[in-house]
């Protein structure tokens, strides 16, 4: 489309035109949202798409994103047909290879999740490679991960098929029409191009590695870092030529995990690329700005960086050796702090998304543009996308962290992501006041929306190294350690220091009946509090919140320290229209600790001043300690008696410190994040974006308790109603397993007389009951007490039974209520 061309207005504005932007569009059209336009400032595919290797695996950690890989890879190989363009895709296969028994259980664990998505992946030992791979060296190898719907394919055609696709549906696309700013007006966004101007409903940020700049024109700062990657290729080789005419197809994709690249056959010749642990980011400094257009663009060579990995590939498949170097590609690639793409909402920012910032934006493309079109069109997701949201981060991303965690993922792209294992880079961004009390006690910390927790306490000469960690076993360092903590909650009393608490105040008239009809449950009257589930149009789950009652109208909302920024534009975007109602995020101002045990109560008593702690479970009232204000709250997430202490920031060391005195005599100990989900398991309490996600309705989660049917409205009422009617397909329940040396991982397949019936949302040790437990998600008519399943940890099935109550531990409350 020529520039004169451009429209003055348009339902959607997509502002880049690389393989996500275009499918965004693509996918728009196919919602029936043909009046759509996509803005690109040069030509399409002229940012990191047009010098990506084009690799299409399926393999991740991620459920989310292994069903959008997933999703592109289906639709790549229909796509070229539907649309009459020619894609070179070959699907090969490919051939992760596994150095270690670590790495091993990896690949079982990505099989197992494969198999539930439909995905026919094998684990295959190192004496079955060569079968595949003629050319392998195997000698040192444990074994492989196969993939057979892996392969690559050519980006700019897939870009332009894609194109062609939206444009037969109405879309448009402009070209050479860079976005020189935007602004809200009258409800519109207007986009500022050099072209002119266009007014739209919905704006998308699809600008690759320039998104950081488009975002700012939305008073938005995306957290990016832009690393540079380098691949070689090499010239035919006359073996691999031979072989692959004799065998009328290619080599498998070959990814060395555990030596960080991948290898691919290129026509006859070989693609080497590595993720090298010495990497480079660009464009980080006042020093090294972005140029004004890198259009189709490469950094200059850099080969010294490779060369182990170089020497390594030729070690593994020795015939490269005898190929000539051909070209290096050395381009940019955006990052986000951990590694997944941004695809959601604009973090603040009315009718604005994101759908950039993609490290492996040819795989993720497909499936990226069905994810982007579904929440502008629908507002919600199929698949629960927590993983790539962009409100996952909130504000202590900034620009050094940003580098930082870049180049730590970029450096261990094929890293094994290990439960206890905790990321170095980046730390330190958000500290409790009582953070220099906790580390002195030995606290081993972890970050939770940059906030430090303590996830356990060491005693001197335990192990603390990272090394330590590298391993899904059980019986770590910490474990011992984890154990006691447990069991002092249990028969004594523990205290757990919880900054990053998400909160927000409502006030207004009219309070009470819009939280009534924002949630599904009955509102608490003043002083009491209450579990509430928000659930969207389709009765999913959303989020989960405490509600204190402070006055009729007047509340505080307590949710997760990482949900901050996902509930808070929940809640801004139902307010209504007419002001009435206020929220503020006072989140940064206080904190919380959790006292927890039966001695409790004598420990509290001995140190508060005007309160009552007769009150019973699920009450509030504000009190002193010290001589400091707070506010206790009669619940505990560990699942005995307890409070949690909330209190301003610069008050709690103060509160801390009179706890902790007046405690140790009753034998109080500290205790961490890992103890704390061990208790909450034995409880049967779910997580949020874990147990608790859009993966499952609300009646799937098995909190119809929380369901206040006789409303006569609430959001999702419709929906669940008529779910309850039908009958709930799939319904919540915990497990026991056997007993083994690890615990079931996050979506490990259930199966029962040999059919996938089920996957587990969380798993872990329950120290009070000692004993091994999966929370999960089954096919409903197995969740009656005693039905027996298998539950397949690391490719082995271990039996589990269906607990008679979801609570192992105190199942009547009598503990909590005492």
């Amino acid at each position: 489309m020529d520039l004169a061309e451009l429209p003055t207005r348009s339902r959607v504005v997509i502002i880049g035109g690389g393989i996500v932007g275009v499918s965004s569009l693509y996918h728009l059209a196919k919602a029936g949202w043909t009046d759509c336009v996509l803005l690109e400032k040069n030509e399409l595919t002229s940012g990191s798409t047009w010098h990506a290797a084009g690799n299409c695996p399926t393999f991740s950690g991620s459920w989310s994103l292994m069903n959008m890989q997933r999703y592109s890879t289906e639709l790549y190989k229909r796509l070229g047909a539907e649309v009459d363009y020619p894609i070179n895709y070959h699907v090969t296969g490919s051939l992760r290879l596994g150095h270690t028994d670590e790495r091993m259980l990896e690949f079982r664990r990505a099989k197992g999740m494969g198999r539930h998505q439909g995905m026919a992946m094998e684990v295959l030992g190192a004496d079955e490679l060569k079968r595949l791979y003629p050319f392998l060296e195997t000698h040192d190898l444990k074994g492989a991960l196969y993939d057979p719907n892996d392969g690559d394919i050519d980006p700019a055609q897939v870009t332009q098929a894609l194109a062609k696709g939206a444009r037969e549906m109405g879309a448009r696309i402009v070209r050479f029409c860079p976005v020189t700013g935007a602004r809200r007006e009258n409800g519109d966004w207007v986009i500022e191009t050099e072209a002119g101007e266009i007014r739209c409903e919905f704006v998308v940020n699809a600008a690759g590695y320039r998104a950081r700049e488009v975002g700012r024109m939305f008073g938005r700062d995306v957290p990016m870092t832009v690393m540079s990657h380098q691949y070689i290729l090499f010239d035919e080789i006359p073996e691999i030529a031979a072989w692959t005419r004799e065998q009328g197809h290619k080599l498998p994709l070959l990814r060395d995990v555990d030596s960080s690249y991948y290898l691919r056959q290129e026509k006859n010749g070989m693609n080497l690329g590595p993720y090298e642990g010495n990497c480079r980011a660009h464009w980080t400094t006042p020093d090294d700005p972005m140029p004004a257009d890198f259009s189709f663009q490469l950094y200059p060579d850099d080969l010294e960086r490779l060369e182990w990995h170089l020497n390594d590939a030729m070690e593994r498949v020795p015939i490269l050796g005898t190929a000539g170097l051909q070209k290096v590609i050395n381009g940019p690639i955006p990052y986000a702090p951990d590694g997944n793409p941004l695809i959601g909402p604009m973090p603040g920012v009315p009718n604005a998304f994101e759908a950039c910032v993609f490290t492996f934006g040819i795989a993720q493309g497909g499936g990226a543009g069905k994810v982007l079109a579904e929440w502008v069109t629908e507002g919600r997701t199929e698949w629960d996308m927590w993983s790539c949201d962009p409100r996952r981060f909130t504000a202590y991303t900034d620009d050094d962290h940003c580098v930082a965690k870049g180049m730590e993922v970029y450096g261990h792209e094929y890293a094994i992501h290990f439960p206890r294992h905790v990321w170095p880079a980046g730390r330190g961004r958000r500290h409790s006041p009582l953070h220099d009390r906790i580390e002195a006690l030995g606290g081993q910390f972890g970050p939770y929306n940059g906030w430090e927790r303590a996830n356990w306490y060491a005693a001197p000469g335990d192990d603390t190294s990272e090394e330590s960690t590298l391993t899904y076993r059980r019986d770590g360092p910490w474990e011992r350690r984890v154990r006691e903590e447990c069991l002092a909650v249990r028969d004594a009393a523990g205290i757990l220091d919880l900054p990053g608490f998400s909160r927000f105040t409502l006030e207004g008239a009219g309070a009470r009946d819009w939280l009534a009809r924002m949630t599904t449950g009955a509102v608490p009257k003043p002083g009491r509090l209450g579990l509430a589930y928000f659930a969207d149009e389709g009765g999913r789950i959303v989020t989960e919140m405490s509600v204190l009652a402070l006055a009729d109208d007047a509340f505080l909302l307590v949710t997760a320290a990482v949900a901050q920024w996902h509930d808070r534009d929940w809640l801004v975007r139902h307010l209504p229209a007419d002001g009435s109602l206020r929220i503020e995020d006072v989140s940064e101002r206080f904190t919380c600790q959790i006292l927890t045990g039966p001695s409790s109560r004598e420990i509290l008593a001995s140190v508060v001043e005007g309160a009552d702690l007769s009150r019973g479970w699920l009450t509030h009232q504000e009190a002193r300690i010290a001589g400091k204000p707070c506010r206790l709250v009669r619940v505990s997430f560990a699942g005995e008696l307890g409070w949690e202490i909330h209190s301003a920031v610069e008050d709690t060391p103060a509160i801390f410190d009179a706890v902790w005195d007046a405690g140790r005599p009753h034998g109080l100990k500290p205790f961490g994040m890992f103890a704390l989900d061990s208790l909450r398991l034995e409880k049967g309490y779910r997580t949020w974006k874990g147990d608790l996600s859009t993966d499952y309705s609300v009646l799937q989660g098995g909190l119809e308790r929380f369901v206040k049917w006789d409303k006569p409205d609430f959001l999702g009422r419709d929906a669940l109603l008529g779910e309850r009617e039908r009958g709930v397909s799939r319904r919540f329940a915990t497990l026991v397993l056997e007993p083994g040396e690890h615990d079931a991982p996050y979506m490990s397949t259930v199966r029962h007389g040999g059919e996938v019936v089920g996957e587990t949302t969380s798993g872990g040790y329950g120290y009070r009951t000692d004993r091994s437990i999966a929370l999960a998600m089954l096919r409903a008519d197995l969740t009656e007490p005693g039905t027996v399943v298998e539950v397949e940890i690391f490719g082995t099935p271990f039996r589990a039974t269906v607990a008679a109550d979801q609570a192992l531990w105190d199942p009547n409350n009598e503990r909590i209520r005492a």
